[in-house]
C-alpha cells in the first residue's frame, strides 16, 4: 500500500518568450560575481540554521555541507517529530522520526543525491571536479521578470533546470523530478554573509503530472544564520548508529504471532499502549492510524500534511506518538505514528483494522511471513535465520519499501515488494507504455482493480507469463496495467508492485540489515491465479454488498448491474451469509460459465437479474517470449 506522506511542490506558470540567452557558462559567471565572486574559491564548507515550517508545524533546522565534494547532513525538528538525512559521498542515508536509520540506495535515491550533492557543491562553477551534462540557456519570462533557464544532468544524477534572474543573476529557482511529480524550490530573501550573498528564505512545493498543488505539502525554510567554514569531520556525514528502542520480550530473541489472511492481506493483533489492536501489516506502509483508532488510544495528532497512495486523492496526514506498540512479544519503544484517513477501507476489505504496522518493524527485526501457516515470526537481527529451503534474493531500499530486481517475460523490471497490495502484480504505466503492455498483453478494459490511501485504483487487467525472482519462476498470474499519470504507480523509479496475490505462494523473509528477501516456495506455489469473473468492485454495505464499479464488457455489465446498486442475494443465499472476502473469493474461483442469481436493490425497487460469469482476462498469457 504505498503512500508519500511528505512529498511537496508547486507548478509555477512560464513560457518561452525567447531562444538563448548566451551561453550557460556565462549564466553561471554571471551569479558567480552577482553572490560572491572569487570568495567563494576559498569556502570549504557551510552551515545555515533556522526553522523548518510545514502543515502547520515547525521548528528547529540545520544543515551542514561540505561545498568542495557535495556531502551534506541535516536534521530537523517539525512539531512533534524529528529526523535526520545525509549523504557521505558514497550514500544517502535517513533518519526517521521513529529512531530507524536507512541507507537509500535505491538507484533512484542515489540519482537525487548526487544531483543535490552537484547543488551543493556548487558545480556549476567547478565543472573539472563535478562534470554534467548542460544546455543551452533559453530567457523566459515569469510573473513579469526574465529568466535565464538551463536544465543540466549531474554526471550519475537527475535532470535539474536552474532559473536565474536575468536582472539579479541569482540562482532564483529549481526543479527536479520526484516519482511522478516535480519538486520545485524558490530561493529568497538574499543577503550578504562575509563576502557572499546567501538566500534566507526558501519554499519547496510539488506539482503533480495534472499540475495540481497542495498548501498542506509546502515546506518552508527560514534561515536565522549562514556560518562558513565551519569545522566539518567524516564522521558529520555518515549514517549515525540506530538507537535502541525495539526489542523483543522473549528469551530466546523470536516472537510468533498468528494473523489472518484476508484479500490477500495480512492482519494481525498487536496493543498500543497496553490496549488491544488490529493492524495489517505492510511493507508499503509505515505507522498509522485511522482518526477513529487514534481517539481510542487517546492519542492526539498534530499538522495537517497531506499524504497520497494509489489513489487519485490527497489525504490529511497528522502525527502522533505513543508509548509502546506491540506485535506479539516484539516492541517498538515511543513510536511515531501518522494519523491518516483510510476511507472506505474496512468496508472493501469486509474487515476492520485500527491502522498500519509496516516498515518500522521490518527495520527493527528480521521478520518471517509464513503465508500457508499463517505466522509471523518476529526475531532480533542477530538470530535471524533464513527459511529453510528458501533463495536469496538482494533488495534496496526506496522510500522505506524494499525493491527487487526481476525479469518479467524476459523483460528486466524492477519491483516493489507491498505485503499491503492483494493484486499479484501491478505493472506501473510509464514501464506501460514504454514497452507496448496493453497490446502485448491484450489487456481487458479498464476498472476498478484496488483500494487504498486516496481511492479507488483503476487499472487494466491481464495474464502475465512467466516472472522470474532470482531463480524462481512463477507462470501465469493475474495482475493489472496501470495506465493513468496521478497516484503511486504512475512513478517511473520501479516497473511494478509485486503484492499478496504472489507472495502468498511462499514462505516470505525479510533482513533489512543485509538487505535481502527469502523465498521458499509452499504448497500453493503452483496453484492457478484465478481472477474476478463477475466484473464486480463489491463494498460491504450492512447486510448488502454496494456495488462501487462494474467493469465494461463483463458478466456484470451484461446482466445490467449499475454502480450503486445494492446486492441483497447472491443464488438464493442472503450476502450476510457469508463475508465479502468469500463472496470475492466465489466470485473469482467458480469457472465461466456458472449462472448466478442476483437480488438488488436499485432507488427502492427490489429487482432480479441472472450473473453469467465470465473470464475477463486469458487463462493463459498471450504473450510469453521466455517460453516461447
Amino acid at each position: 500500500m504505498h503512500r508519500n506522506v511528505m512529498a511537496v511542490g508547486l507548478l509555477l506558470l512560464a513560457f518561452v518568450v525567447g531562444a538563448r540567452a548566451g551561453e550557460a557558462g556565462d549564466v553561471f559567471v554571471r551569479f558567480k560575481a552577482a553572490s560572491g565572486g572569487a570568495r567563494w574559491d576559498r569556502v570549504e564548507a557551510l552551515r545555515a540554521e533556522g526553522t523548518l515550517k510545514a502543515g502547520g508545524l515547525e521548528g528547529a533546522y540545520d544543515a551542514t555541507v561540505d561545498v568542495a565534494d557535495g556531502r551534506s547532513v541535516s536534521h530537523y525538528t517539525l512539531g512533534p517529530i524529528d529526523g535526520a538525512q545525509g549523504y557521505d559521498g558514497l550514500v544517502t542515508w535517513s533518519r526517521d522520526p521513529g529512531g530507524e536509520v536507512a541507507r537509500r540506495d535505491a538507484p533512484e535515491a542515489l540519482r537525487a543525491a548526487r544531483s543535490q550533492a552537484w547543488l551543493d557543491a556548487r558545480g556549476y562553477w567547478y565543472p573539472g571536479r563535478h562534470p554534467a551534462t548542460v544546455s543551452a540557456p533559453q530567457r523566459r519570462v515569469h510573473e513579469g521578470r526574465a529568466h535565464d533557464v538551463v536544465t543540466v544532468t549531474p554526471q550519475g544524477g537527475d535532470a535539474l533546470t536552474l532559473w536565474f534572474d536575468a536582472q539579479t543573476h541569482l540562482l532564483v529557482r529549481t526543479e527536479q523530478k520526484q516519482g511522478a511529480d516535480t519538486a520545485i524550490t524558490r530561493f529568497g530573501d538574499w543577503r550578504e554573509v562575509e563576502g557572499l550573498r546567501l538566500p534566507f528564505h526558501a519554499v519547496t512545493d510539488l506539482v503533480d503530472t495534472a499540475g495540481r498543488t497542495d498548501a498542506r505539502n509546502r515546506v518552508e525554510t527560514v534561515i536565522d544564520r549562514h556560518a562558513l567554514d565551519v569545522a566539518i569531520a567524516d564522521a558529520d556525514f555518515a549514517p549515525p548508529a540506530m538507537k535502541a528502542t525495539a526489542r523483543i520480550d522473549a528469551t530466546d530473541g523470536a516472537t510468533r504471532v498468528p494473523f489472518d489472511l484476508v484479500n490477500n492481506h495480512i492482519y494481525a493483533n498487536g496493543s498500543i499502549d497496553g490496549k488491544p489492536a488490529r493492524f495489517l501489516v505492510d511493507t508499503g506502509g509505515m505507522n498509522l492510524l485511522t482518526p477513529a483508532a487514534a481517539r481510542k488510544f487517546g492519542l492526539e495528532g498534530e499538522g495537517k500534511l497531506a499524504g497520497r497512495g494509489v489513489g487519485d486523492e490527497l489525504v490529511d496526514v497528522a502525527f502522533t506518538h505513543a508509548k509502546e506498540v506491540r506485535l506479539g512479544g516484539a516492541v517498538l519503544d515511543q513510536p511515531v505514528f501518522v494519523i491518516m484517513d483510510l476511507g472506505r477501507l474496512a468496508a472493501v476489505e469486509g474487515h476492520a483494522s485500527d491502522g498500519l504496522v509496516g516498515y518500522e518493524m521490518f527495520r527493527r527485526f528480521g521478520v518471517t511471513i509464513d503465508y500457508a501457516a499463517k505466522q509471523l515470526v518476529l526475531v532480533e537481527h542477530a538470530k535471524f535465520v533464513a527459511p529453510a529451503g528458501s533463495q536469496a534474493v538482494p533488495f534496496d531500499l526506496a522510500d522505506r519499501i524494499p525493491v527487487v530486481q526481476g525479469t518479467l517475460d524476459g523483460l528486466p523490471a524492477r519491483l516493489s515488494i507491498d505485503t499491503g497490495s492483494r493484486v499479484s502484480l501491478t505493472l506501473h504505466s510509464p514501464f506501460v507504455r514504454e514497452h507496448g503492455l496493453v497490446a502485448k498483453y491484450v489487456a481487458a478494459p479498464e476498472a476498478v482493480v484496488g483500494w487504498g490511501v486516496g481511492g479507488p485504483s483503476r487499472g487494466r487487467p491481464a495474464r502475465f507469463g512467466t516472472l522470474r525472482l532470482g531463480n524462481i519462476e512463477i507462470d501465469g498470474i493475474a495482475g493489472d496495467l496501470y495506465v493513468g499519470n496521478k497516484g503511486a504507480f504512475a512513478s517511473a523509479d520501479v516497473a511494478g508492485n509485486i503484492g499478496g496475490g504472489v507472495l502468498e505462494r511462499f514462505t516470505v523473509a525479510f533482513d533489512y540489515e543485509a538487505r535481502r528477501m527469502y523465498l521458499a516456495p509452499n504448497a500453493a506455489f503452483a496453484n492457478a491465479d484465478e481472477f474476478d469473473r463477475s466484473g464486480l468492485w463489491l463494498l460491504g454495505a450492512g447486510s448488502a454488498l454496494e456495488v462501487a464499479d462494474v467493469a465494461a464488457e463483463s458478466a456484470a455489465r451484461r446482466a445490467g448491474l449499475r454502480e450503486g446498486d445494492r446486492i441483497t442475494a447472491i443464488d438464493a443465499q442472503p450476502v450476510s451469509s457469508r463475508g465479502l472476502p468469500a463472496w470475492r473469493q466465489r466470485l473469482r474461483d467458480l469457472p465461466a460459465g456458472t449462472r448466478l442469481a442476483i437480488e438488488y436493490e436499485r432507488a427502492g425497487k427490489s429487482l432480479r437479474t441472472e450473473l453469467v460469469l465470465a473470464d475477463r482476462i486469458a487463462q493463459v498469457a498471450h504473450a510469453n517470449p521466455e517460453k516461447d
